[in-house]
């Protein structure tokens, strides 16, 4: 696609924008609800062709993409859809139009005309939400495709177009080479920029936006599992095999993914014990969830890693490396909590650490990148644990086997889902 495309594309939105303006959010939580009740459906259309095209452009196997799908979209009803807009916008129909209160002000919240979606990576979920919540508030999308995944964006699109015609005239692709700066200056001509990407995506998108644009963006970000282990005479089964869904859907590659699973325990025993589980979980998920191919500087780095690891090991450090025959998993009992590479594509490393100080200590260099943690095991002290993990940066904490299906309203970096998109203003009465 040309610069010059672009810019069409973004004027044609323009006009089917102010369309879009004229209808009620009920009527579009109605639309889109309906929608994603569709993508909940795995008898629908739009699953069965996302599964059928999908492997072929990112490597996960069909098997993986049921299981992530199944799993993450379990809670994203349409009701989820409108608790997400009252929660945020206010109830429906009455923040538009709100009676006179005390302070004789109605808060309005408007969507921009245009919203340019930049969109990463491989996992469906994401650019699903991307591309549903501009539209909630009555902005029309022009939605790159990541490079991995040009299915899922125009599968989207289509469901919605099927849905209601004028609301799918709101919403179209622009694929180009992320490289091309010029069809870049084009997209920013959008009145606001929702982009998801590395770090660098994201200061480059930020060096040529203009003075004042909205830009809500969404860098790299981790995920981690803080667990109280048992000794060795009580099993960790279960919570292993949580674990090893968290680690296993989506193969690491997306933020929600742990990789690393801190032990906490004095007893060496807990950890030893949690690692051996978690090793046999993770083969018997390579058995119903294959892995699929990596490419060859993944598959070197796992490599590396591992012997790392076996050097140390052979240096008399208390490490263990459980791994299958080729790179398909690999659990890395670690000696200490020093922070090390992470290959991904299921290579996680347990890490043991004595106490909740020892614990937050160890994670406090990963604040600023934390997106959720998941914990367990730790009673009475779950609580004052998990909003110490919040202060310390992350947005969300959950149980483990949770992971990978955060509900539609979480805060993704710590901030709401529809309202950066939007323009607020005050009506004073």
């Amino acid at each position: 696609m040309t610069p010059d495309e672009i810019s069409q594309r973004l004027g044609s939105l323009r006009d089917a924008g102010q369309r879009l303006k004229r209808r009620s959010l009920a009527d579009l939580l109605g639309v889109l609800g309906a929608v994603l009740d569709t993508w909940r459906d795995p008898n629908s259309q739009w699953r069965r062709e996302l599964e059928a095209e999908l492997p072929a452009t990112t490597g996960f196997g069909t098997p993986l993409i049921q299981r992530g799908l199944e799993h993450a979209l379990a809670g994203w009803t349409s009701r989820a859809l409108s608790d997400l807009a009252t929660r945020e916008l206010g109830a429906v129909g009455e923040h538009e139009a709100a009676p006179r209160h005390e302070t004789a002000r109605l808060r309005m919240a408007a969507g921009f005309d245009t919203t340019a979606v930049v969109l990463a990576g491989a996992i469906p979920m994401p650019t699903l939400l991307s591309l549903i919540a501009p539209l909630i508030l009555r902005s029309a999308v022009l939605a790159k495709p990541a490079s991995r995944d040009p299915v899922t964006p125009r599968l989207v699109a289509c469901s919605i177009a099927e849905a209601d015609a004028e609301l799918g005239s709101c919403i179209d692709l622009a694929p180009f080479d992320g490289n091309d700066t010029a069809c870049i200056r084009s997209l920013l001509r959008a009145d606001c920029v929702y982009a998801t990407g590395s770090d660098a995506t994201i200061a480059a998108l930020r060096s040529l936006a203009r003075p004042g644009q909205r830009l809500v963006a969404d860098g790299h970000r981790v995920s981690l599992a803080a667990v109280a282990t048992p000794s060795r005479e009580n099993s960790v089964t279960d919570l292993a095999e949580r674990l090893a869904l968290d680690i296993a859907l989506w193969n690491q590659l997306g933020c929600l993914s742990p990789i690393i699973v801190f032990a906490v325990g004095d007893e060496p025993s807990g950890a030893e014990a949690l690692a051996e589980d978690l090793a046999r979980e993770l083969q018997r998920a390579e058995k119903m969830w294959p892995r699929g191919a990596v490419d060859a500087a993944a598959g070197r780095d796992i490599a590396r890693e591992r012997a790392e690891a076996e050097l140390r090991s052979a240096a008399g450090r208390r490490v263990v490396v459980h791994c299958s025959d080729s790179t398909a998993w690999t659990v890395v009992l670690e000696a200490d909590a020093e922070l090390r590479p992470a290959p991904l594509h299921r290579f996680i490393r347990v890490v043991p650490v004595n106490d909740q100080a020892a614990l937050l200590s160890a994670m406090r260099p990963l604040g600023g990148q934390l997106a959720a943690v998941a914990l367990e095991g730790f009673g009475d002290r779950a609580d004052s644990l998990g909003r110490a993990m919040l202060e310390l940066g992350a947005s969300r904490v959950c149980r483990p086997g949770c992971l990978q299906s955060p509900p539609l309203s979480w805060p993704r970096g710590g901030r709401a889902v529809l309202l950066p998109l939007a323009r607020l203003g005050d009506l004073e009465r």
